[in-house]
């Protein structure tokens, strides 16, 4: 088995509909231009049409790179434990134990496709809803390594989006 190198990254800032803004799509081509400087071999997306949109954006900028869509990337209902601590009580209010159930299934594939060594060495982007950029390494007969962890060193300031007010920016 050899390394998997994941990229896990955010799409660009989305209207009120899902959309890519003018910025969203100028994040998404920073992001690529970033990306370049690597081995890419392949760009998921989840389903969501930002997500779709923002891979298309990087790897339009990624010559010979495959942009595909891995329906494991949609975000889900997180697995609710038999008995969270008291403090996570009002996090999995309102779920059912039918979604708690389907999302367990759909964390699980997730891992089971992307968070494991790579028959061949492999470089892969995953568009989601997650991180600015957070790159983290699966190796054979190794714990995972995380190397990168939210970075938006690729952005300027004005584009740092946290999902927080105006006033708050990295």
């Amino acid at each position: 088995m050899a390394t998997r190198h994941l990229y896990v990254v955010r799409h660009g800032a989305a209207d009120p509909f899902g959309e890519l803004t003018e910025a969203g799509a100028r994040q998404s081509e920073l992001l690529a231009d970033r990306l370049a400087r690597l081995p890419v071999d392949a760009v998921w997306h989840s389903p969501l049409p930002r997500a779709e949109r923002c891979a298309h954006i990087i790897g339009a900028r990624l010559p010979g790179v495959s942009v595909r869509a891995a329906d494991e990337l949609l975000d889900h209902v997180p697995h609710v434990p038999e008995d969270p601590p008291p403090a996570w009580a009002g996090f999995f209010d309102g779920y059912d134990r039918a979604e708690a159930d389907d999302g367990r299934r759909r964390a699980d594939a997730l891992v089971e496709r992307f968070a494991c060594p790579a028959p061949a060495e492999a470089f892969e982007v995953l568009v989601t809803h997650a991180t600015a950029l957070t790159a983290i390494e699966y190796r054979d007969g190794a714990a995972p390594a995380l190397l990168l962890y939210n970075d938006m060193g690729h952005l300027p300031a004005d584009l740092r989006w946290t999902g927080f007010g105006p006033g708050v920016r990295p």
